[in-house]
C-alpha cells in the first residue's frame, strides 16, 4: 500500500540519522517509536534532548502522513503570524503532535495557554496527541488551561484510528526492531 510505504520511508530516514547521530539523564522508560527503531533507554540517556526532538518530528511527520492519506478533511498546519499553532488540520481538528511534553519553560507554558483559544477563534477543537506517559504535569494543566483536549499514549492511536481508519499503533507493533539504530 502507498500510504504504508511513505510511513516505512519516514522511518527509515530517521533510521540513518540515528544510526550516523554521535552524541547525559534518567529515564527507564521505552516507547513504541523508540522500539520501532530498537532505542534503548542507554542510548537515548546520551542526549535526550537529541533524541526527544528527533523522535518528536518522526511521530509528527507519521501522524501528518497518515492523515493526508486517509482523512478527506485534510489540511496543512497554518500560520496566524509568525506562529504556527498546530501541525493538521482534519475535519475542525487543529491537531498538535508531542513525543512528549517535558519542558515547564514560561514561554512554552505561555503557548499552550494562548494556542487552543486562538484556534478556536477560527473555530477549530485544539487536540493534542503525545505519544508518551511521562509529560511534565505543569505543561499537562497548561494545556488543559489552555483548552486542549489533550491524549496521551494509547489515547493517541485510538484517536488517530478514529479520523483516520488507519491503526498506527498496529502499524509500530508490527515493525518493532525493523529500523535498528544499529552503533
Amino acid at each position: 500500500m502507498m500510504t504504508e510505504r511513505k510511513l516505512e520511508q519516514i522511518l527509515a530516514r530517521y533510521q540513518k540519522s540515528f544510526v550516523a547521530k554521535v552524541y547525559a539523564e534518567e529515564n527507564e522508560d521505552h516507547d513504541l517509536l523508540m522500539d520501532v527503531f530498537g532505542i534503548s533507554p542507554i542510548i537515548k540517556k546520551e542526549n535526550k534532548q537529541y533524541w526527544g526532538r528527533e523522535l518528536g518530528m518522526c511521530w509528527q511527520l507519521l501522524v501528518i502522513e497518515i492523515c493526508k492519506a486517509y482523512c478527506s478533511g485534510f489540511q496543512p498546519a497554518f500560520r496566524v503570524g509568525s506562529d504556527e499553532p498546530c501541525d493538521l488540520i482534519v475535519d475542525g481538528y487543529a491537531i498538535d503532535t508531542k513525543y512528549r511534553i517535558g519542558s515547564g519553560d514560561s514561554g512554552t507554558l505561555k503557548k499552550f495557554k494562548s494556542y487552543g483559544p486562538l484556534l478556536r477563534t477560527h473555530n477549530y477543537e485544539p487536540i493534542i496527541l503525545i505519544l508518551r506517559e511521562d509529560n511534565l504535569a505543569a505543561a499537562i494543566t497548561a494545556c488543559l488551561v489552555g483548552t486542549w483536549k489533550v491524549y496521551t499514549g494509547d489515547a493517541s492511536f485510538e484517536f488517530i484510528q478514529s479520523i483516520s481508519g488507519f491503526d498506527l499503533k498496529s502499524f509500530l507493533t508490527e515493525r518493532v526492531g525493523e529500523f535498528p539504530v544499529n552503533r
